[in-house]
């Protein structure tokens, strides 16, 4: 095994036989991104894409509890609260950057979402040729939950989602377990934690059969009923609305319990990032182009860093004062003024994503 690039600390690179290993080493914040993570991973991806001794890449994360709970949303706060929004560009570009080289990476990249697996984790795993989870995994869109709006190539990872189980995932931020992300088409395969080891080795040693796909198969188990797929009359009822609020008055609408809880649920949550949202996942759909959904999502994010209070409101509550009661702006739908999508969407980013 050897060494393949200068490596920060929190990102391990190295290369067994034919492997190329990339471990996200940050267990204690669930191997959340910063800057230099996402720099490292990119750096490796580049030296290997034209490597003739690396043929397929691995990606996965140190510890039990999760492969990569999202980006370095405090280190967002910071940046934001400090009014350094060329850094906050400088991050959203380098990710977008990596997810879409994950997407189109001409050797199969292998992801093990183990655990939690939220935000800039799912940028990471969701794009991947082979994407991996067990039954510990958590994987959850949940960015509208801190006043801001999915992004990572996850808006199209949603809009391409079975019925409108997207809009559902996306206006609710709600986390899934394994086989709900199979269904939702977040993950492929569902290996259990315990043969994750030997799935590594066999990455490694590639007994025949032997492509990365073929390999996982050999590890896959049949996942069990998702509940997403149960509850689709009434998601696909709801989420079809044209708007959050007819979506949450079709919701009050319905019989089921988990209806009236998510009801419940959006009562809470910011009405701009649900109205930004439920518009970008829309668009997303009508995209279907990896790199053209990120340079919205470009727009968007840095449209919520630069004019809305709401992303430092959220950040607030949840991760700095942690008292749980955020102060929306406005905190009624109603106030909403009429042209704040259009706003969203028309805002010009400096730089541009791919300038």
């Amino acid at each position: 095994m050897t060494d393949a690039a200068a490596s920060d600390p929190r990102v391990r690179v190295r290369v067994d036989r034919a492997l190329g290993h990339l471990t996200l080493d940050r267990p204690r914040a669930i191997n959340a991104l910063d800057i230099g993570m996402v720099h490292d991973l990119s750096a490796a991806l580049d030296a290997w894409e034209h490597d003739p001794g690396v043929d397929a890449v691995l990606l996965d994360g140190v510890g039990e509890r999760g492969f990569c709970a999202g980006g370095d949303v405090r280190g967002l706060y910071d940046q934001i609260v400090a009014g350094d929004v060329a850094e906050t560009a400088h991050f959203f570009r380098a990710e977008y950057a990596l997810n879409a080289r994950i997407a189109s990476y001409p050797k199969p990249v292998v992801v093990f979402a183990d655990g939690v697996t939220m935000g800039g984790g799912i940028g990471l795993a969701g794009h991947a040729a082979v994407r991996v989870v067990t039954e510990r995994s958590r994987l959850a869109m949940p960015e509208v939950r801190i006043g801001f709006t999915p992004d990572v190539g996850g808006s199209l990872l949603l809009a391409r989602a079975p019925g409108r189980v997207g809009e559902y995932l996306a206006l609710t931020g709600a986390s899934v377990d394994a086989a709900d992300a199979i269904y939702a088409g977040l993950a492929d395969h569902l290996v259990p934690s315990e043969r994750l080891d030997d799935l590594r080795e066999a990455l490694v040693s590639r007994a025949d059969p032997q492509t990365a796909t073929e390999l996982v198969l050999l590890f896959d188990e049949t996942a069990g009923p998702a509940g997403l797929e149960a509850a689709r009359s009434w998601i696909d009822d709801a989420f079809s609305a044209d708007t959050v609020a007819e979506i949450h008055a079709r919701l009050r609408a319905r019989s089921e319990p988990d209806a009236t809880a998510t009801a419940d649920l959006l009562e809470t949550l910011p009405p701009t990032a649900l109205a930004v949202t439920l518009a970008a996942v829309r668009a997303a759909r009508a995209h279907d182009d990896l790199r053209a959904v990120l340079a919205q999502e470009y727009r968007l994010v840095l449209w919520f860093a630069s004019t809305q209070p709401d992303l430092v409101e959220g950040i607030r509550a949840r991760l700095v004062d942690k008292d749980g009661a955020p102060a929306w702006s406005p905190a009624s739908s109603a106030d909403l003024a009429d042209d704040i999508v259009e706003r969203a969407f028309s805002f010009e980013p400096v730089p541009a994503l791919w300038g």
